[in-house]
Order: structure tokens, then C-alpha cells, then sequence
């Protein structure tokens, strides 16, 4: 299993970016994938995860119609679109997978739902919001 993001970067507040993250070695449909962000001296957090199986995606209230996560299952890549960001939106952001379809709340925010955080992870990509 291997996860790549790209498309992380500088932005001043109000900008946007997009990332993606491409994904080989699994079955994409076989699996829930999403995103996280760890901003310095803070929690790795839950951004938007996707369950495969069922096609929903959900999203942290933090950035609740700012983000938009997608899937291009032809190519095995995930977007997160992040329009209007703010100073609190610098982090490091992942991408994480889990070989269960259905999971992709519980891996988002695994300590609300008695689950674990994604078995695997890619490498991460800086985003940085100045204001």
C-alpha cells in the first residue's frame, strides 16, 4: 500500500489549494481513505474522511464548506479542495487509508467512535496559511 500527497504549500489567508493524494497497491474500492492534519504542538487530527462503500464523505465542523474531498477512481486519486483558509488551517497534512470499506467516520474520528486512525499513511505535505 503506498499514498502519496502533493500539492501542499504556501497560501496567504483566503487562498486556496488543492491536494492529492495517489494511491497504489489495494483495491481503492476495498478500502475508506481521508485526510488528516497535524499542526505543530497539536493532535493529529480527523479533516474529511471517505467510505467507499457507502459514497458518503464527512468533514470536520472546522472546515465544514471551506473543504471539498473527491475521488477520481480511474486514476486511484483523492482531492481535498480548500478554498477560503485561514492561519489555523497551517499543518501537515496526510493522507490515511484503511482496508475497510465502511470505515471512514470511525478512522476520522477514532476516540468519538471507539475505532482506530488509518493503518496506513503517506508522507505528508505542508500547508501553509499566512496571514
Amino acid at each position: 500500500v503506498q499514498l502519496v500527497e502533493s500539492g501542499g504549500g504556501l497560501v496567504q489567508a483566503g487562498g486556496s489549494l488543492r491536494l492529492s493524494c495517489a494511491a497504489s497497491g489495494f483495491s481503492f474500492d476495498d478500502y475508506s481513505i481521508g485526510w488528516f492534519r497535524q499542526a505543530p504542538g497539536k493532535e493529529r487530527e480527523g479533516v474529511s474522511c471517505m467510505s467507499r462503500s457507502e459514497g458518503g464523505t464527512n468533514y470536520a465542523e472546522s472546515v465544514k464548506g471551506r473543504f471539498t474531498m473527491s475521488s477520481d477512481d480511474a486514476q486511484n486519486t483523492v482531492y481535498l479542495q480548500m478554498d477560503s483558509l485561514t492561519p489555523e488551517d497551517t499543518a501537515v497534512y496526510y493522507c490515511g487509508a484503511s482496508p475497510y470499506s465502511d470505515y471512514g467516520v470511525t478512522m476520522c474520528y477514532p476516540s468519538d467512535y471507539g475505532g482506530s486512525y488509518p493503518d496506513y499513511w503517506g508522507q505528508g505535505t505542508q500547508v501553509t496559511v499566512s496571514s
